[in-house]
């Protein structure tokens, strides 16, 4: 078996170098390629959970201020209702009071 020359042996390692250079290359955008993938989708799952979170706000929101809405409607009819019942109650002492005032004139 003859040996081989300081020269082979330098370009023989060098060949292996390059080829686990590459081999490390290839790896190395496989890796690239799959973590851009996983931050497209981590990018998307969050616009799509972020927009089923502010739809849930909006809804929850929205029947906040209608259930408000209804409280406040509530109160001006029961006010209606009072200021009515008062100006009732009213009539026949203001009456009274006119019809005294213009009697005596």
């Amino acid at each position: 078996m003859a040996e081989k020359t300081l020269l082979q042996q330098i370009r023989e390692k060098e060949l292996l170098l390059n080829i686990k250079i590459e081999d490390t290359r290839r790896e190395a955008e496989e890796i690239i390629l799959n973590a851009r993938k996983e931050a497209k989708e981590m990018i998307e799952n969050s616009e799509k959970e972020g927009k089923m979170a502010a739809q849930e706000y909006y809804e929850r929101e929205k029947e906040r201020i209608t259930k408000e809405i209804g409280q406040l409607k509530n109160q001006g009819d029961l006010q209606v209702i009072s200021v009515k019942e008062k100006g009732e109650r009213n009539i026949k002492p203001a009456t009274e009071k006119i019809v005294k005032t213009v009697s005596m004139e």
